[in-house]
């Protein structure tokens, strides 16, 4: 007897005792560790394409000293940018634009004005070019950030990839809102035309910190 018939059978004898259905145990045997060591060149190169599948911009650098480097650059003309309380001020060297931080609260108005947010992240899954944002963490802020500016900046340490959605939900607190990032704000069509920008950012760019 297979796994589908077992339940069958389970509610039918239920069904004609009058009781309720016997509880039925399911077997959670998937993997909970990736193909991929977690923080491994191999893991961040995996990102990187699938990050780039989803029409992302990937910037590579080799150490925390290059980010600030990185997130300028990204920045370009952007003349205002909003971000979280915690966000490592570092990060910013050398940005001349107005930085506004979330703190208290921005209204929606104020953060659609803004032209970009910059913010860290909990976690970033390989296979799936997605990263995860926690709303208590200090670097990464309360969802809205995110979902109103047009262009969005995030800083992803080599710690923090790991290959599979199972390692990822393990480092995650469930009592935090979380956010999960998957390229570009963007629906399609009953025709598959892609539209970008519909509901948050038209502009994802990843900064990814650690070996290439």
């Amino acid at each position: 007897m297979n796994a589908r018939e077992e339940v069958l059978a389970r509610l039918r004898t239920a069904r004609d005792a009058g009781n309720p259905a016997t509880p039925v145990v399911v077997t959670r045997d998937f993997a909970t560790t990736g193909r991929l060591d977690p923080g491994s060149a191999a893991v961040l190169e995996r990102l990187d394409e699938t990050l780039t599948d989803y029409k992302a911009t990937v910037h590579r650098v080799a150490s925390e000293a290059e980010i600030a480097g990185a997130v300028v650059g990204v920045l370009g003309e952007a003349r205002s940018i909003v971000v979280p309380a915690g966000l490592p001020g570092d990060w910013l060297r050398g940005y001349a634009g107005q930085v506004r931080t979330d703190g208290p609260p921005l209204a929606v108005d104020e953060l659609d004005a803004v032209d970009a947010v910059v913010t860290g992240a909990a976690v970033a899954i390989a296979d799936t070019g997605t990263f995860v944002l926690a709303s208590a963490a200090s670097d990464q802020g309360r969802r809205a950030i995110t979902l109103v500016p047009d262009h969005h900046v995030c800083v992803i340490r080599a710690a923090d990839v790991v290959c599979s959605v199972p390692e990822a939900i393990a480092r995650l607190d469930p009592s935090s809102p979380l956010t999960f990032v998957s390229g570009p704000s963007a629906t399609s069509d009953i025709e598959l035309d892609r539209v970008e920008g519909v509901h948050g950012p038209r502009r994802l760019d990843v900064v990814l910190v650690g070996p290439g």
